[in-house]
């Protein structure tokens, strides 16, 4: 069996493609899998990292304005999506796939155009409530369309052809319970919050909690935190914060990271996150169970991670603050509301779990089976 998983940009579209890549290759070991992504993005890293081959194609975003810069960015990308297309018939060629699955990103789109008309079985998933621009294109032609919530649905011409797998995650955000996760950090039953806003650290929310940390201080820390900065942030946050007048390196109830490496542990350790609403991150915190306030970046095509957050909020599993919005004063005030509510934190964690699909990445599994057969 040879399988080709095209994906790329953000993880939410690349590590759904590794989980399930990973469980194929248990299910088959034999099997020979290659991933397609676009140049000089994340899947360069993460997908060696997980052990599989990949190849590298130029791509591009297209833009929704209308000057001059943007046209000459879509004339660029249309360019790219054209060569993309000719190099993935060539690998297609070599390989011999049986089949081609798209998790959505720069590559996806001409990976899944040059499957489709070669006649390649094919199916493409969508991990946002809301479709992105490359599961609308290759939904028409696709084998088949796969999506993570139930809500998804209607946005589709032909929603009897869309089946709900959910989304394919590390096992430990599914079985790691909460009891074993504290114990690994080594934590008691104080409140533990953590808050991260993505690799690189988004500055707003960055800025945010560096007005929020010195009120814990205040009020002698009433809680664990613990916070990531991403790259960018940690270039200039931990300063912040002294220059603010906390030395978090000398308090043991406050937590100032980089990255947040075992994030499974943490968040199934954790009372309530703060995050951004990507795709990844909700299924994540769904599958954990933890209460959490979304800020959903309003900088994303489509107002995708306001339509995440508010799938999750309106099944009150979630508490979502739009980034316009969000002080410091209203985002601490919503922390210490929930950390002294845990009738409404059960509740929470409930309403959370309810929407998760243990077993979507068997099940995604089961179909791309199923496709391979003659």
């Amino acid at each position: 069996m040879n399988l080709i998983f095209t994906c790329g940009g953000t993880a939410g579209h690349i590590n759904p493609a590794i989980a399930v890549a990973s469980r194929m290759r248990e299910r088959f070991p034999d099997c020979k899998i290659l991933f397609i992504g676009a140049t000089g993005h994340m899947e360069e890293k993460l997908v060696p990292q997980a052990g599989f081959d990949l190849k590298c194609l130029p791509g591009s975003g297209l833009s929704r304005g209308k000057n001059w810069a943007a046209i000459k960015k879509n004339v660029y990308a249309v360019k790219c999506v054209l060569t993309a297309v000719s190099a993935c018939k060539k690998i297609y060629r070599e390989f011999q796939p049986d089949v081609v699955i798209g998790t959505g990103g720069y590559a996806s789109f001409p990976a899944l155009y040059a499957a489709q008309s070669m006649g390649i079985p094919n199916c493409v998933h969508e991990s946002n409530a809301l479709p992105g621009l490359t599961t609308k294109m290759a939904a028409s032609r696709a084998s088949r369309v796969l999506v993570a919530f139930d809500e998804s649905v209607s946005y589709y011409r032909h929603p009897e052809r869309v089946e709900v797998v959910g989304m394919p995650l590390q096992k430990d955000f599914l079985y790691l319970s909460r009891e074993e996760a504290r114990q690994q950090l080594g934590l008691g039953e104080e409140h533990l919050v953590v808050s991260a806003f993505g690799s690189l650290g988004a500055r707003r929310m960055n800025e945010l909690m560096a007005e929020i940390i010195p009120m814990e201080k205040a009020e002698g820390y009433p809680f664990r935190h613990i916070h990531a900065t991403g790259s960018f942030g940690w270039e200039w946050m931990p300063e912040l914060l002294k220059q603010k007048g906390v030395d978090f390196e000398g308090e043991d109830r406050l937590d100032i990271r980089e990255y947040i490496y075992n994030m499974p542990t943490v968040m199934a350790a954790a009372d309530v996150v703060i995050s951004r609403a990507g795709s990844s991150t909700c299924n994540e915190i769904c599958a954990c169970g933890t209460p959490c306030i979304l800020i959903p970046s309003p900088n994303v095509t489509n107002n995708h991670q306001e339509k995440n957050a508010e799938v999750l909020a309106q099944r009150e599993g979630a508490v979502m603050i739009p980034e316009k919005d969000c002080t410091a004063e209203l985002l601490y005030d919503q922390i210490k509301t929930l950390l002294a509510d845990s009738d409404r934190r059960k509740k929470m964690i409930c309403r959370l779990q309810e929407m998760v699909r243990m077993d979507s990445t068997e099940r995604i599994c089961d179909i791309l089976e199923d496709l391979v057969k003659p």
